[in-house]
């Protein structure tokens, strides 16, 4: 087979494997900060919800998860299933599944800090959203960083679960390609794409990490 035209392919691939990656984060970084403050909610019924929807996004698999949002639509609510929606269910699922795991990150960074910063701020005058911001905030994103970075790295490769949605990414093209040529060349090719991803982002992220690192 050509490879210009593999590399091509598994190309067009990865650019829908890196918007499935970078829309993940944008949706599920926020929302699980807004998971997080639910788990530490004063009212019984938020926690209690918070802790299911970490339970359940925890407990069961991605790709079980990617499959109930994709068809959950049309046996439930007898929605007509379109083509275009399998990435829109991609997305949904992969959001909501990933900021479970960040809602308990933020929530372990955020419980860590003293409960003496919060009453001298207090003292100090500032407000509770004054505080959170101001000096909460920048000493959690410090310390939960290394575990985002790892739930970051993680998440490219399980972009590669949304083959079972049919949607083009890279690891459906490579799939196809290698059936159809009966080779394993395009998941050789594919494996080396990840880790030059997977690489680029450990490398961003350890850049993050040394400029916040400021006491050092």
């Amino acid at each position: 087979m050509p490879l210009a035209g593999l590399l091509l392919d598994l190309l067009e691939g990865l650019c829908v494997s890196a918007e499935i990656f970078a829309l993940t984060l944008l949706f599920a970084l926020p929302l699980g900060l807004v998971v997080a403050f639910g788990r530490m909610s004063r009212w019984w019924a938020l926690r209690q919800v918070s802790r299911v929807f970490v339970s359940v996004m925890r407990g069961t698999p991605l790709m079980l998860q990617l499959f109930f949002f994709y068809f959950g639509p049309y046996y439930i609510f007898g929605i007509p299933l379109k083509p275009s929606y399998r990435f829109a269910a991609c997305i949904i699922a992969f959001s909501l599944n990933y900021s479970a795991y960040f809602a308990e990150i933020y929530r372990a960074g955020i419980e860590s800090i003293p409960a003496g910063q919060h009453e001298a701020a207090k003292m100090l005058g500032f407000t509770r959203p004054q505080t959170f911001f101001r000096i909460v905030l920048p000493q959690v994103v410090k310390r939960i960083l290394p575990p985002v970075t790892n739930e970051v790295i993680t998440l490219v490769k399980d972009t590669s679960l949304a083959f079972t949605l049919s949607v083009m990414e890279m690891f459906t093209v490579a799939k196809m390609a290698a059936s159809a040529h009966t080779t394993m060349l395009p998941f050789v090719v594919a494996g080396a794409f990840y880790y030059v991803f997977n690489y680029l982002v450990a490398w961003g992220m350890e850049r993050i990490e040394k400029m916040l690192s400021y006491y050092r």
